[in-house]
């Protein structure tokens, strides 16, 4: 399956990490060094899930090589609802005029936009779906609890939309030649790790050194097995975009496979962690850099536990 186009929507606020010397009392020198994150991206009061979501997609259109209303299945990869009942999909649905679409919400954690890829694909090949718009979003303030010393200070705001389609519609389209996902619940503290209680005490990470673990041994497992998998060694590799969780977490993967800096793009300095969206939306950020014979590895963990990975050839 193809990659049509991509959009994607960056709220304007930012948030430094001197904020939080007030707030949950972490200095900005012990954030950046243990997180690497300096600002994070943060919705304004009249922005949320939807209004970052249909900006995302607008962003998209210009470059789109088909009308919209060809869309046959729209998915939306997220953990931080807006509205529980009308999702975001169905708001898109209704805003852009997509009639013949089947429309829901897929939440995985952090690795739900690569789930939501390999769902497109389950529909592409029962032939139930020709074209499809995956939009990732993540409103994390909306959540999170900023004076928890473990995680209030992580989180960023996000939207991007992907427009996939069965067969090629433009020359110079990244093919998604594999899809990986595992479902990791049974592993060490799952579940535990990572937790979003609506009405308790927001997104907290009581075991953050198990998380920052298991990242590091799924991600670049799942990377190295499907370029092996695939027929390809590292030294094809030409970008990695891992989950933006921590910057320290993408420096322990670029050195076990050995990858020099310029091939891991990331955006977690300014954006913070934007949780399902953040490998969606480096990709996006980058599409101007993605040549012909380029591949691209996705790989992504998140709370629960989940992984996925993802090959893309140019």
């Amino acid at each position: 399956m193809y990659i049509n186009t991509t959009g994607f929507y960056v709220p304007a606020g930012r948030v430094h990490n001197d904020y939080f010397l007030e707030i949950n009392g972490l200095t900005s020198e012990w954030i950046q060094q243990r997180t690497g994150i300096v600002t994070r991206s943060r919705a304004g009061k009249d922005e949320n899930l939807n209004t970052m979501a249909i900006a995302a997609v607008q962003n998209a259109i210009p470059s789109l090589p088909y009308d919209i209303s060809e869309v046959d299945l729209i998915i939306t990869a997220s953990y931080s609802p807006y509205d529980t009942v009308a999702t975001v999909s169905h708001v898109v649905q209704r805003e852009f005029n997509i009639t013949e679409a089947k429309a829901f919400y897929l939440s995985s954690a952090c690795s739900s936009f690569v789930n939501a890829l390999e769902v497109v694909e389950g529909y592409f090949a029962m032939g139930k779906a020709t074209k499809a718009l995956v939009i990732a979003a993540d409103q994390n303030s909306a959540y999170c609890n900023e004076s928890d010393p473990k995680a209030g200070h992580l989180w960023g705001d996000a939207a991007a939309a992907f427009f996939i389609s069965k067969a090629p519609c433009a020359e110079g389209e990244g093919q998604i030649t594999d899809i990986l996902t595992q479902g990791l619940g049974h592993i060490s503290k799952g579940p535990g790790g990572v937790q979003l209680r609506p009405g308790h005490d927001g997104i907290v990470m009581p075991d953050g050194k198990d998380v920052f673990i298991q990242a590091c041994t799924y991600m670049p497992k799942n990377a190295q097995f499907l370029l092996e998998k695939n027929g390809y060694t590292l030294d094809n590799l030409s970008y990695l975009i891992g989950h933006q969780a921590n910057l320290r977490i993408m420096s322990n993967i670029a050195k076990q496979l050995n990858l020099p800096e310029e091939k891991i793009l990331q955006n977690i300095t300014e954006l913070g962690n934007t949780g399902s969206v953040s490998s969606a939306l480096v990709y996006a950020q980058n599409k101007e850099l993605y040549k012909k014979d380029d591949l691209i590895c996705i790989t992504v963990f998140g709370g629960g536990y989940s992984a996925g990975a993802c090959l893309i050839k140019f």
